[in-house]
């Protein structure tokens, strides 16, 4: 880890994809946020674009803030550290749960989970995340240790009293059993929500958030309208998970918070909402989860 954050970067692999990035859409005229991404991995063509370069992009088109998420040691001081140097930054850190049983196996996890106690407590770390339940790339023999590290982080964001942001795939009865077991934290957050409309009712009836992500715009995607469709409006917000989930048409070209006007545009079609509506009502509930970008 070097010794200033800011220094640490990852790179995505490109492959054979198309690693050009789009042009920007139509500003939004009233502005939201990003409330998930990874900006401290590095994407498209050239290098791609600085944090700086970033978030100017996302301003220009309606942007006005984005929740940096971590997912492991390096990952998380690099977010508290964007947080603390731009007003537009605000941090969720944690150790994801596909990380925890490589931590485990190091016997570094309670250490790690002591870093992310430690990054907590700076005012502008938000959110503990992402962290939850992976049972599509964890076998059976790292689920103790996703168990574990969720249950801790869980205890961290009641401790901090800061949202929480919950990574859910083919998890979904085991990340709602935790929850119930341990107690949720107030504002838990489902990241890039993944079920349909069954589960959508269920969360929101308990008061959880569901943060869509571009994949809503997929073809194959139908659970993820169909959830959108039926969830809580107050209960939702948008998300890129950056560079990740580009929204269609653009699928598998790098993904960057620029581009939320077009799955908010995609979302109030869905909704049979004006965009404008719509924005106000992401906007509120983000700043209502995360509190605000300027204090």
């Amino acid at each position: 880890m070097p010794d200033d954050p800011s220094n640490y970067v990852r790179q995505r692999e490109k492959g054979s994809r198309d690693v050009s990035y789009p042009p920007a859409p139509e500003p939004l005229a009233v502005p939201v946020y990003d409330n998930h991404c990874h900006l401290e991995i590095a994407d498209g063509d050239e290098g791609g674009f600085s944090l700086d370069e970033q978030l100017d992009r996302a301003l220009a088109v309606g942007i006005a803030g984005v929740v940096q998420a971590g997912g492991d040691i390096d990952s998380s001081r690099w977010s508290a550290d964007a947080a603390s140097r731009h007003p537009r930054v605000l941090a969720a850190v944690a150790i994801h749960p596909n990380e925890a049983p490589e931590y485990d196996a190091a016997g570094r996890l309670d250490e790690a989970i002591a870093v992310i106690d430690e990054l907590a407590a700076q005012p502008r770390v938000r959110a503990i995340g992402e962290t939850g339940l992976d049972f599509f790339r964890t076998g059976e023999e790292g689920r103790d240790a996703q168990f574990r590290s969720f249950e801790a982080h869980i205890a961290l964001a009641k401790k901090h009293d800061i949202a929480m942001q919950i990574h859910d795939r083919d998890a979904h009865q085991a990340v709602f059993e935790t929850l119930e077991r341990v107690g949720a934290p107030e504002k838990t957050v489902f990241h890039c929500f993944s079920g349909d409309a069954d589960m959508a009712r269920y969360a929101t009836e308990r008061g959880y958030y569901l943060s869509f992500a571009g994949n809503i715009t997929f073809k194959n995607a139908q659970n993820l309208r169909d959830a959108l469709a039926v969830a809580s409006l107050d209960r939702i917000m948008v998300e890129t998970d950056a560079p990740f989930l580009t929204p269609s048409p653009l699928r598998g070209r790098p993904n960057a918070p620029y581009l939320v006007p077009v799955t908010v545009r995609f979302m109030a079609a869905e909704r049979g909402m004006d965009v404008d509506d719509l924005c106000a009502q992401l906007a509120a509930t983000t700043e209502r989860v995360y509190g605000t970008f300027t204090s």
